[in-house]
């Protein structure tokens, strides 16, 4: 496991989006993306212990953010937030993780989790969210797969991923609690 991301987190950028590590200031814009009925059903929450993300306060916001930051900490994910250059605001968050199983396909795979507020859930911006951050995410975590899930209603985020060179497969990712999830799309190098 690369823990260079854990001790100094970088920045990506290109002439539309910034992604830095996400931080309490960030709260406000990311309570309308949480909170937000049309993008929840879009985010992913596989094995997160019930966690649906569907954030109706600002301290349930806050709470999730000092969790994300605690699992930093400890190595166990990045979360980044997504500032849009044209407005300044925060329009959602990526998370990623290298994820080792002994009891799926996904093992050594980097997990790309992308929450969007649901105004920006377009194809479109997904794929320049993805042009920004797949090949360096893959080269700091040393991973040559990544799997990302889409929900089937999300017509939008499934253009913007096969456009891109993932492709569906029909196996599960087994979780903590040996549940079986769905709808994941990868990448192979």
């Amino acid at each position: 496991m690369t823990t260079q991301i854990y001790s100094n987190c970088p920045v990506f950028e290109n002439n539309y989006f910034m992604l830095r590590q996400t931080i309490m200031a960030d709260k406000a814009d990311l309570f309308k993306v949480y909170s937000d009925k049309k993008a929840v059903p879009f985010f992913n929450s596989d094995n997160c212990d019930g966690d649906t993300f569907f954030y109706d306060t600002l301290a349930k916001m806050e709470q999730a953010i000092s969790y994300w930051n605690l699992e930093y900490k400890n190595y166990g994910f990045v979360r980044f937030s997504i500032i849009n250059k044209f407005t300044e605001e925060i329009i959602g968050t990526i998370e990623v993780f290298h994820r080792y199983s002994e009891i799926d396909m996904f093992n050594n795979y980097l997990i790309l989790r992308m929450d969007l507020r649901s105004d920006f859930e377009r194809s479109d911006v997904v794929m320049k969210l993805l042009r920004l951050i797949v090949d360096p995410l893959q080269t700091i975590f040393k991973c040559d797969n990544i799997a990302s899930k889409v929900v089937p209603l999300n017509t939008e985020r499934k253009k913007a991923f096969q456009e891109f060179g993932f492709s569906e497969v029909n196996k599960p990712l087994i979780g903590n609690d040996s549940k079986e999830y769905f709808h994941y799309f990868v990448l192979n190098k």
